[in-house]
């Protein structure tokens, strides 16, 4: 495929062709799917075409000390093998109600092979769809001398895993940091050795790989499936140049920076240098930053386990855990986080939900939470605020607080939060280009800039202290002067100005200026923090200013359908944060809101805030706080 650039709202070829093409997201070829089993028979619905375009899906119980399972197109349904072991393919015979069907949308999975469904365990699920520069699937039949195997990646191949399938061998792994002269086992703790007897001393291309005569790759007569990983390819995005998918290597020495361009949401790693077992790490299990995750290992049948903090994720990459494998050199495969595209709906990326539910997770927003508020509305409380990337800790938005924890605040769940019934309401969101991103950093008293990936200058941002007391600090590019000016979340005072506080926010970093290297609320040095960024995507949510008439006005958003939440402040003059949603209401009667500074049960006797097609209207009610004339104000609403 040619390079592609983007003009105006179609894609082009690059080299001037005209040819319009269809950009690719990580989001359509990769999925990290969490699910329940229930005993009987279930259809995963992940949105992977696996039908019409062809796969993977690589399957653990993460509650049992149990068998891998992966399942191919190629091969076809039902045709197992596990990682964990060097057994052929379907070794305990043939079934027939195990991975029953490739869907275009996914797969579905029977009761033959309880661990594969078995019931009320978690289990998780990768999904790797056949996609040129990402990944491919091939078989071939051995002929015990050198021959080369085609494949469709359309790249150079970062990482191959080969398996026999109708013979008891061991997976053989090449990875392109070790090199052709080298091979390490998938199913093994060891470091592998040098041979030419794998790869023949010939480094794999974009259209063949080569094995030799080891029948562990190539013995006569013998069946062999290969998975194909491609390695910084370009492809995906927009522009169909971003990377999704990087194999590489590191030494494990002063906790190094993994630079990748993007965040990962899913990597696979080992020690080439030393016995360790393999580790697989994700988002969805738990990934969260400075503190232990959840790591299954696919040489071995146990279950997942979270007793180590192995790597940190960041914007541009991971950093790895000097502590754990120390001086060892460290291979991997890493998988961009998606979203890559920039959502349509409101629906897709924010939901508010009142608590009723007798089973975890407690909320259920329709799609992976990674952000959360949650408070009860109808008594006097805190305001307690989570993410994916804080998993089991939470902070508290009308407190000066430091982190506290709980495995309450659990985000390891397919599409919602929290592990314990309860009558709160919570407000979710998710991370998503243009929308909302978040950046988990430790200060270091510098003037500096931090990367991010929303995509777009952030217009509104949110700055906590996990590692001890401070204030929320709110800045932006809607306040009157972005730079220097501030809020308080967890207060009602005006805008205050420290001249180059901030620096001025761009469409990949936001950041602090001379005025604030040390400031212990944003940037002190060895301190971590968590900031939530938000913009303005269209017909999504909006992020803005008004000035207060008195009168009824109507705050034009964009919107079609009107907005389900409203958050507005006073920055002219002292001023709460009020929240209002549509879960306890936004109608044309009174409409309760809260007040993200306080404890304080929801005021449900006003109409200060209506709906409107557009985005919301503001009435004249004798002192409306939120439309006071000549006050200015901020919002933000999301459709």
């Amino acid at each position: 495929m040619p390079l592609q650039a983007t003009s105006g709202a179609a894609s082009y070829d690059a080299f001037g062709g005209g040819v319009p093409f269809e950009p690719i997201y990580i989001e359509q070829v990769f999925q990290n799917w969490l699910y329940t089993g229930n005993g009987s028979t279930q259809t995963i619905t992940n949105n992977i075409d696996l039908a019409g375009e062809g796969g993977l899906v690589w399957i653990k119980d993460r509650s049992a000390a149990v068998s891998h399972g992966l399942f191919d197109t190629v091969r076809g349904v039902n045709n197992y093998l596990s990682s964990n072991s060097a057994n052929e393919q379907n070794v305990f015979g043939v079934v027939t109600n195990a991975l029953t069907a490739f869907n275009s949308n996914g797969f579905s999975v029977g009761t033959s092979l309880g661990w594969l469904n078995a019931s009320g365990d978690n289990l998780a699920s990768w999904t790797f769809r056949k996609q040129p520069k990402f990944f491919d699937v091939v078989t071939y039949t051995g002929t015990g001398s050198t021959q080369t195997i085609a494949h469709n990646l359309g790249s150079v191949p970062g990482c191959i895993i080969v398996k026999a399938t109708n013979d008891t061998r061991s997976w053989a792994v090449y990875h392109r940091s070790l090199g052709a002269t080298k091979y390490i086992y998938l199913n093994s703790t060891g470091i592998g050795g040098t041979t030419n007897g794998f790869w023949d001393d010939t480094e794999p291309t974009s259209t063949v790989f080569t094995v030799r005569n080891d029948g562990d790759v190539n013995g006569p007569g013998t069946t062999y499936v290969a998975y194909l990983f491609a390695h910084n390819a370009g492809g995906f995005g927009l522009s169909g140049t971003d990377n999704v998918i990087s194999c590489g290597s590191v030494v494990n020495t002063g906790n190094p920076q993994v630079t990748l361009g993007y965040e990962p949401q899913w990597v696979l790693f080992k020690s080439s240098t030393s016995t360790s077992p393999w580790y697989i790490v994700d988002n969805m299990r738990g990934l969260p930053v400075g503190a232990d995750q959840a790591v299954l290992l696919p040489n071995s049948t146990a279950a997942e386990v979270t007793n180590s903090n192995y790597i940190n994720i960041n914007a541009t990459g991971f950093t790895t855990n000097s502590s754990l494998l120390a001086g060892q050199t460290l291979i991997y495969i890493a998988i961009r986080r998606g979203p890559m595209r920039t959502p349509t709906t409101g629906t897709s990326v924010y939901q508010a939900e009142i608590g009723n539910s007798s089973s975890a997770p407690e909320f259920n927003a329709g799609f992976p939470v990674d952000m959360a508020l949650m408070k009860d509305a109808s008594g006097v409380e805190d305001w307690y605020n989570s993410s994916r990337l804080l998993q089991g800790t939470y902070l508290v938005t009308n407190s000066t607080a430091t982190e506290g924890a709980s495995s309450n605040f659990n985000f390891a769940y397919q599409s919602g939060w929290y592990a314990t019934a309860t009558t709160r309401t919570s407000w979710m969101f998710r991370r998503a280009p243009g929308f909302f991103d978040e950046v988990c950093y430790t200060g270091d008293s510098t003037a500096r800039t931090l990367a991010h990936n929303l995509g777009v200058a952030p217009e509104l941002w949110i700055i906590k202290r996990r590692s001890g007391t401070s204030n929320w600090i709110v800045g932006g590019g809607i306040l009157s002067s972005p730079t220097n000016n501030f809020l308080l979340l967890n207060g009602t005072t005006q805008q205050s100005s420290i001249t180059d506080f901030f620096t001025t926010p761009t469409s990949t970093t936001f950041g602090f200026g001379s005025g604030a290297p040390s400031d212990n609320s944003i940037n002190a040095s060895g301190q971590t923090y968590v900031a939530y960024l938000f913009a303005s995507a269209p017909g999504v949510s909006k992020v803005g200013t008004f000035t207060g008439t008195g009168a009824t006005q109507v705050i034009d958003c964009g919107f079609t359908g009107g907005a389900r939440f409203v958050l507005i402040k006073a920055t002219s003059t002292t001023g709460p944060w009020l929240v209002w949603d549509s879960a306890r209401g936004i109608v044309s009667g009174d409409d309760p809101y809260l007040v993200l500074n306080s404890t304080a049960a929801e005021v449900t006797n006003t109409d200060w805030v209506d709906t409107a097609a557009t985005g919301f209207e503001l009435s004249n009610a004798a002192g409306n706080g939120a439309n006071n004339s000549g006050i200015s104000y901020l919002f933000m609403a999301i459709a």
